[in-house]
């Protein structure tokens, strides 16, 4: 496998001795190069020693010698400057674009490494290199936890900044549309993104002091007003209680001025939810907050802690939905205000990432700094994934810690890419794959 091939050249996880061109001189690998993930050769500005002359370019690695030609290299004049073809299987001779003889050199993956490199790609256990976590020097894991809290947070922060050039450059948009997706807290995230981005938000700001308006607005982008968007079950409650008609008709006055149009309903799911995390339920605390002024840019940067985005997300509904889930299905009187988990999640998902990708636009370290000291300074999440770790032996002390876990989930265990994971590395280089 050519990927496992790049992986131990880059590691070295080869035995150095006996190495030699096709033509029988030595080779001595000094330094591998920098790895490449552009167009052109593998490594960049590697030095090899080869028949005991020093070399100093680049470097291919292939399967089969063959590739070279079955890829166009020999006709490509970017790969006259390889230095060292290094295949796992010389069944033909490379030449450059001028025909001239590359060196090349057969190197086999170890036997140890192919077997639990197997081992690993084969795991049906998460995680699969859990075994070997509890032995793992202190410095190691905490390096590469910090390196995955920064590729989150790094991630988030495009993700922002995207939003951002999709609303016209506003910063101001984009909190909200950032502060609306993760009010649909995994499952309807990305429907909430898409409501938020159809969000006439220069018109709801017209209407924000009226609080019926702007819940009608919101309710009616998202497609929740229509008679078919209640269940047979409750459709006669929904009309005699007469608060969705209400709605309908602010809503079909604002559509006609403004020329709007909802989003498709079908994008919701209700599905194993939980009635607090209904579409309905969440749609009206935003209501509320954006009626407040409390979803804003400028609000969300003046907080000093997380305390502070705290007090500035708690919301609540208004009193027709204290009573019922969905239109016309009444339940026992509750305020339904965010829990303090739920809060908490907000200051992780939105507050800290927005602060930093906003800082890193104007350029202000002081909010970056203190959007990392938030995330510091915030408790673990309790998930599945950090519970998973934790078994393993690595316990997430912080916010910060959790989700550098959920990031060496989801980009290198979901997608077995363990050649990028230094968890992946050490577990590769042992000795002996666990029969």
């Amino acid at each position: 496998m050519e990927k496992l091939l790049h992986y131990v050249w880059k590691h070295r996880l080869y035995n150095p001795a006996g190495l030699r061109t096709g033509d029988g001189r030595t080779v001595e690998v000094i330094d591998p190069g920098l790895p490449n993930t552009d167009a052109g050769p593998d490594f960049f500005n590697a030095k090899v020693k080869i028949g005991g002359t020093l070399w100093v370019g680049n470097v291919e690695i292939h399967d089969r010698a063959s590739d070279w030609r079955a890829h166009g290299h020999d006709r490509d004049g970017a790969y006259d400057n390889v230095v060292l073809h290094v295949v796992g299987a010389a069944d033909a001779q490379a030449t450059d674009s001028r025909g001239r003889a590359v060196a090349q050199m057969q190197l086999g993956v170890p036997a140890d490494v192919a077997a639990n490199y197997a081992a690993l790609a084969s795991a049906d256990a998460f995680p699969p290199c859990g075994g070997i976590i509890a032995r793992l020097p202190r410095l190691t894991v905490s390096s590469w936890m910090a390196a995955l809290h920064t590729e989150r947070l790094e991630r988030k922060t495009a993700d922002i900044a995207r939003r951002a050039r999709l609303l016209n450059g506003s910063w101001e948009d984009a909190c909200f549309v950032t502060l609306a997706r993760n009010y649909g807290f995994g499952v309807n995230a990305d429907a909430f993104e898409a409501w938020a981005m159809a969000l006439p938000l220069p018109a709801a700001a017209r209407h924000r002091d009226d609080l019926t308006l702007t819940e009608a607005l919101f309710l009616g982008q998202a497609g929740l007003l229509d008679d078919d968007a209640v269940p047979p079950r409750h459709r006669d409650e929904a009309r005699r209680d007469g608060y969705l008609a209400r709605l309908q008709a602010e809503y079909a006055f604002l559509a006609h001025k403004f020329g709007l149009k909802p989003m498709d309903r079908r994008l919701w799911r209700f599905l194993r939810l939980r009635p607090q995390n209904f579409p309905h339920i969440r749609i009206a605390q935003l209501a509320v907050l954006y009626h407040e002024g409390r979803t804003g840019l400028s609000r969300l940067v003046e907080c000093a802690s997380a305390d502070d985005v705290r007090r500035l997300m708690a919301t609540r509904v208004t009193p027709y939905w204290q009573t019922h889930y969905t239109f016309g299905a009444a339940s026992p009187a509750s305020a339904k205000a965010l829990s303090d988990r739920s809060l908490d999640l907000i200051v992780i998902n939105t507050a800290v990432p927005m602060m930093f990708a906003y800082g890193r636009h104007t350029m202000n370290e002081a909010l970056c700094d203190r959007a990392c000291a938030m995330l510091e300074s915030l408790k673990p999440e309790a998930n599945s994934v950090v519970s998973a770790w934790s078994r393993c032996g690595l316990r997430a002390m912080t916010a910060a810690d959790s989700q550098a876990l959920v990031q060496l989930k989801r980009e290198y265990c979901d997608r077995r890419d363990c050649l990028r994971c230094r968890f992946g590395y050490e577990y590769l280089k042992g000795k002996k794959a666990e029969r």
